[in-house]
């Protein structure tokens, strides 16, 4: 089973139970505190996602259920199963960065989001940004890295143009190669902006190519 599926799993419901109120995007960003390299507490973790104490509990379960992550006395680490699945996702999506807002944005929160190798899965971007607002983004932006320049789909080079700065920002953090997606989260709250690009780019790695 690979790494997208795993996590799509650990945020089911497991039955008999009511289905989780955390998401995949929640999932990802689990896996990257406990990832860092440092056991992680519950209580920080739980603050850090946003989470009551017993939905995070809920979604350690989950996680240890998926033989993910093992837990001792000195906190929640990634078992040598979850380092692998988590080097298998870290290869497809990147650290979310934090970014200034500009023409490409549209909130005062925003985190980008590199998506390797997804170019021929964009349609018009239009995917990525509904499925940012239904974790309660403002929206998300789709950017494609081809012919060593970003684009965005069915829009001309002119909208781009003023975005310049940002666009050098988005190449020289996160490093984009051709065909490469970046996802702009936008939203009233950073987490919100990070958890809109994140479900966007599951959205897309999910979605077939064209």
């Amino acid at each position: 089973m690979n790494a997208l599926n795993l996590i799509e799993r650990v945020a089911e419901r497991t039955a008999p139970g009511r289905a989780p109120s955390f998401t995949e995007a929640h999932v990802i960003t689990a896996l990257e505190m406990i990832g860092a390299g440092r056991a992680v507490g519950r209580i920080r973790l739980s603050k850090v996602l946003s989470l009551g104490e017993g939905e995070t509990r809920t979604l350690l379960k989950h996680l240890r259920n998926q033989h993910l992550i093992k837990v001792s006395r000195p906190g929640i680490a990634l078992s040598k199963f979850g380092e692998k699945i988590f080097s298998e996702l870290r290869s497809k999506i990147s650290e979310g960065i934090e970014v200034p807002g500009s023409s490409l944005t549209v909130g005062p929160f925003n985190v980008a989001i590199l998506v390797r190798g997804a170019a021929r899965k964009v349609r018009s971007g239009l995917e990525q940004r509904d499925a940012a607002i239904k974790v309660g983004a403002l929206g998300a932006t789709t950017l494609v890295f081809r012919d060593n320049r970003l684009i965005m789909p069915g829009v001309g080079e002119d909208i781009l143009r003023d975005a310049s700065a940002i666009c050098d920002l988005f190449v020289s953090k996160l490093g984009p190669k051709e065909n490469d997606v970046i996802i702009i989260g936008s939203a009233n709250d950073r987490q919100v902006a990070e958890f809109g690009a994140k479900t966007a780019a599951l959205e897309l790695l999910k979605s077939k190519e064209r």
